[in-house]
């Protein structure tokens, strides 16, 4: 890869000019260190989600004390959203990730990974800030494409 200039990578579709996604992969950057890509460029369509955190829709109620279940219930919750506004979890292209703790960032990312196994994985960030709402363990939010 050069050095300079990154190199875009078509998802599903053979011309740039097309609405999709493309990876954006360059030397001049770390490599991933997990399941996300360094960039993925759009052209098209988006949709923004709100950050979602591990409410049970039915009941209101956090899905557990523990990072995995919440982490889980707040993708299955984002997964909802996107399909709402007519996209899924394949079509996301960026995340951001919201620990109450970074010491959850493992446990975490395995439940992540299981929800974001398409390559390439979407661009992430994952910073730990100092309360979430309901004083939920994780939130988080993403950005879609519209294929």
């Amino acid at each position: 890869m050069d050095e300079v200039n990154p190199t875009l990578q078509p998802i599903g579709h053979s011309s740039q000019r097309e609405p999709g996604r493309c990876a954006v992969q360059t030397d001049a950057a770390p490599t991933p260190v997990g399941p996300y890509s360094q960039g993925i460029a759009v052209l098209g369509p988006l949709i923004f989600t709100a950050g979602q955190v591990g409410l049970d829709p039915k009941t209101g109620k956090l899905t557990g004390e523990d990072i995995v279940s919440q982490t889980r219930q707040a993708l299955l919750n984002l997964q909802a959203v996107l399909a709402a506004g007519g996209t899924n979890l394949s079509n996301v292209v960026k995340t951001t990730v919201f620990l109450a703790d970074m010491k959850d960032f493992a446990a975490m990312n395995e439940v992540y990974q299981e929800f974001f196994s398409t390559d390439p994985a979407p661009a992430r960030s994952c910073v730990q800030v100092a309360r979430l709402p309901l004083d939920a363990l994780v939130e988080i939010e993403a950005v879609a494409w519209y294929p």
